[in-house]
């Protein structure tokens, strides 16, 4: 008999040796995969949140214009700003905006440049949320605490709110994570603190009051560092940020802008202006002051997570893992009532310690009620409770405001207005508008220097030398609600709204936008004191009224006789008769007009068709009112859904009509 042993090729057996070799190579695979599991739900639900509707809600304001501006300026122009660089903040943030819209092709890809530049918020926060999960992790917390700190961030109302708009906060935030992430490096410490320290000088640089992060950056470090080498990382480190803060200095010194001087701006004046001269938001209990009105917009989006974040930062307090991170939310609460400026966007800095310092409590709640000690579970008990009614009250808010993010389109009266403008202006208009709309319109074809952003018409001395006549040199004030409630210390934007009247109107309430044609020549001031003009009106009205192919409603026949209606109106009805019967809807005031004229027509009817909306009679009066010329020519003519709307301008020819002997 022979017997026969089964062999096996030399290798296809492993050692234990092999073994633990493949253990260790597959675990860290497992353990990424467990990562993206937990990171990857609320990573990706708290990014579709952000982005739908993203140009929708909320409206577009005059910072983000200023930020899109000028870092389309930087692809378009060639040029750092659209309006003189003066050192109010580094340049660094819009930057990196125009670096991603421009890899992006965004610009061409968008109608409205705003929305452009909000994708590239988007692309921040999802960096910073990544970011703020492995922070969360290198804290020591769960991966689910992690995943619940990132919900936080990325879809409370405040957080949403603050996330899709263009402010330079949200790309800092990004940097600012990193540079902790790094900072509680525990190997290869140098290479992690020149990158914490790089991380961190880049944030500065995105926006300077970031720069209030530097003791909890510098306290990882330190409290890290390896006590053999600490001397040496955190020199290095610091070298690092000296250098990266040197280089904005160097560039002013190499502009030759960095002190004061006659006809040039410098860092010097920036920086105090920033730092100094910067008026005051007032106090948080004056309702009128700036600080109440920022503060009480961000409890009207969250109030519940800033209730449940600076409650959660003073338990906080008492324990060692969290304790750093509740020191610096509750000093950043507290820089905020120092009595300065307080920005708008200040909020976003803190959004990731509210998150860290809520979610952290969380877990540990939970700890606590598993723990066997009696005083730690009624700790427990207590933290969960508050957590818990947080949650229940949280639930109604979010689902209300969440919901108005994802369907409201607050943009829809900006984008009107930009499209009257485009319909309607001459090419040669000058206008003062709100920054949001300055790239939409100069790409629209109007000139750049005759598109004035309000703030500069009154600061800026290359855009004054434009303007040798103040208000009278310009056509058009599109105002907005920022417009609406700015510093009356500004003459030319004042004077330039009190002599114009509107023209057309968009929206309600904060979201209004007026276009107002500016009365350059106080034509209608002198027509309210012409007694003969008025008189010349009504005869030509009553002979309109005596037409029977002009159907005026009873309301609008006494403004025909009583000498109140445009005279282009009246002409062009008699006009329009002769090709057929023409009904009048609605004869209206122009607002801001001091004169008291209508002159503003909706037709309903003409030639026996129907001219509301897209309907056939509109067609034939939209050909002949934009036909006409020379005095005759109105602001503009619209579809409407009472009738064809035609404007005419307070600048009404007084000679247009007859005046009656006396």
């Amino acid at each position: 008999m022979t017997s026969t042993i089964d062999r096996v090729p030399t290798g296809t057996i492993p050692s234990d040796r092999a073994s633990a070799g493949l253990r260790r190579r597959v675990s860290p695979w497992r353990a990424r995969l467990g990562d993206a599991l937990w990171l990857l739900p609320p990573l990706v639900l708290g990014l579709v949140v952000n982005a739908l509707n993203l140009g929708g809600s909320p409206q577009r304001i005059d910072d983000e214009g200023t930020y899109t501006a000028q870092a389309w300026s930087i692809g378009n122009l060639g040029e750092l700003t659209h309006y003189t660089y003066w050192y109010d903040h580094p340049p660094l943030g819009w930057m990196q905006i125009a670096a991603w819209v421009g890899l992006t092709d965004g610009w061409n890809r968008y109608d409205v440049a705003v929305i452009a530049a909000r994708e590239a918020m988007l692309a921040a926060t999802a960096a910073a949320a990544v970011l703020l999960w492995f922070v969360v992790r290198r804290i020591g917390f769960a991966r689910f605490t992690a995943s619940a700190a990132v919900a936080l961030f990325l879809l409370s109302p405040l957080a949403v709110q603050f996330h899709r708009q263009v402010y330079l906060d949200n790309i800092a935030t990004a940097w600012l994570l990193a540079a902790l992430l790094l900072a509680m490096s525990r190997r290869a410490q140098l290479a992690g603190y020149i990158g914490a320290a790089a991380a961190f000088g880049i944030a500065v640089l995105t926006k300077e009051t970031y720069l209030l992060a530097l003791p909890l950056v510098a306290w990882f470090m330190w409290r890290g560092a390896d006590r053999t080498t600490r001397r040496y990382t955190l020199s290095v480190a610091s070298a690092v940020l000296g250098l990266i803060g040197l280089a904005y200095v160097a560039f002013a010194l190499v502009k030759g802008e960095v002190a004061p001087g006659p006809g040039r701006v410098s860092l010097w004046d920036g920086l105090a202006f920033q730092l100094s001269s910067r008026e005051g938001s007032g106090s948080l209990f004056d309702p009128e002051s700036l600080m109440s009105r920022t503060v009480g917009l961000w409890w009207q989006l969250d109030a519940v997570l800033i209730v449940t974040a600076l409650a959660a930062a003073v338990a906080a307090l008492f324990l060692r893992r969290l304790r750093p991170w509740a020191i610096a939310l509750l000093a950043l609460t507290a820089f905020m009532f120092r009595g300065g400026y307080l920005p708008v966007p200040y909020v976003i800095m803190l959004l990731p310690f509210a998150a860290v310092v809520v979610a952290g409590m969380g877990q540990v709640a939970v700890e606590a009620l598993r723990s066997h000690g009696a005083l730690r579970r009624i700790g427990g008990v207590a933290t969960a409770v508050g957590l818990i009614v947080a949650v229940l009250a949280a639930g109604p808010l979010w689902a209300a405001q969440l919901r108005g993010f994802l369907l409201a389109d607050l943009d829809r009266p900006l984008r009107d207005a930009e499209a009257w403008m485009s319909q309607n202006a001459p090419a040669d208009s000058r206008m003062l508008v709100d920054d949001a709309m300055w790239v939409d319109l100069v790409r629209a074809g109007f000139e750049r220097e005759n598109v004035v952003w309000y703030y500069k018409a009154d600061t800026d001395t290359d855009v004054q030398q434009l303007a040798p006549d103040g208000w009278r040199d310009y056509d058009y004030v599109i105002t907005t609600d920022s417009m609406r409630t700015f510093p009356t210390e500004f003459p030319t934007v004042r004077q330039a709204i009190e002599n114009s009247a509107v023209v057309a109107s968009f929206g309600e309430g904060a979201q209004k936008v007026d276009v107002r044609l500016v009365d350059t020549a106080q034509a209608a001031l002198a027509q309210a004191a012409d007694d003969g003009l008025y008189a010349a009106r009504s005869v030509a009205g009553q002979q309109v009224l005596q037409n029977p192919d002009v159907g005026v409603p009873g309301e609008e026949q006494d403004l025909l006789t009583s000498g109140v209606v445009d005279g282009r109106i009246l002409l062009t009805l008699g006009q329009l008769s002769s090709q057929g019967r023409i009904d009048v809807a609605d004869i209206t005031q122009l607002e801001g007009d001091p004169s008291g004229v209508h002159r503003q027509l909706i037709v309903s009817s003409f030639a026996g068709q129907d001219a509301r909306g897209d309907a056939a009679g509109a067609d034939a009066l939209l050909r002949f009112y934009e036909s006409l010329t020379g005095p005759l020519r109105p602001v503009s003519v619209e579809r409407g859904d009472a009738g064809v709307v035609i404007t005419f301008s307070p600048d009404e020819p007084v000679d247009l009509l007859p005046r009656p002997t006396s």
